[in-house]
């Protein structure tokens, strides 16, 4: 299955976790347990606002990558591609458990290649998470052949990475492609070319922030 549905703005990733909690508030109302209804009911409620998933409309100019997540920006530099080595400017975007955690291609293109790690749940907020962690690389190709390499990071709190694209799929600019639960980090690195245009604990918003652009 490709891509990540949304149904009446939550992540359908998140419905059965919801559907879960809410059943259990409702057991525990009929029982006559107040302090367990309520237990499980502002855990329905905390999964509710965790997996929303509100619509984005991204820029269309050419020469732009969008954020892949929300989030705050932790980290602006070079560091070694996941996959080649090969050293590139990076972004990297932390996701508390407040941001929405739906994961978005920051350009247009082809799945090139996806590769997923194993690894430890450091806090995604340090720097050694994004070699330690438990982790997922997806290439993304745009037409012009420029390859961006997302990184998709689990967190101390995260404990599953979603990723629905497989190689070869085609995606849009800020289509989502995947998810990571509960609190988590998603680094961007940039082909050549490409100049970071955000700054250090700069908010942004998934498909929609402009996180690099094409230098003329």
């Amino acid at each position: 299955m490709r891509g990540v549905y949304s149904f009446f703005g939550l992540a359908a990733d998140g419905l059965p976790i919801i559907g879960i909690f809410a059943l259990a508030a409702l057991v525990m109302a009929l029982l006559r347990w107040p302090y367990a209804a309520v237990f499980f009911l502002l855990l329905t409620t905390f999964c509710v606002q965790f997996f929303r998933d509100p619509e984005r409309v991204a820029p269309d100019a050419p020469g732009l990558a969008v954020s892949p997540a929300d989030g705050r920006v932790v980290r602006l530099g070079r560091a070694p591609d996941p996959l080649t080595g090969e050293m590139k400017d990076v972004v990297c975007i932390f996701m508390n458990v407040f941001n929405v955690h739906v994961n978005r291609t920051p350009v247009a293109g082809t799945i090139e290649r996806i590769k997923y790690f194993p690894g430890k749940f450091f806090n995604a907020d340090l720097d050694k998470a994004s070699v330690d962690n438990e982790r997922n690389v997806v290439v993304v190709k745009d037409a012009s052949g420029d390859s961006f390499t997302v990184v998709q990071i689990a967190g101390l709190i995260a404990r599953r990475i979603v990723c629905r694209a497989a190689p070869g799929d085609a995606f849009l600019r800020g289509e989502r492609f995947g998810m990571i639960k509960f609190g988590s980090r998603v680094d961007v690195y940039l082909p050549h070319g490409y100049h970071q245009s955000v700054t250090m604990d700069q908010k942004v918003l998934a498909g929609q922030t402009v996180i690099a652009e094409k230098t003329p």
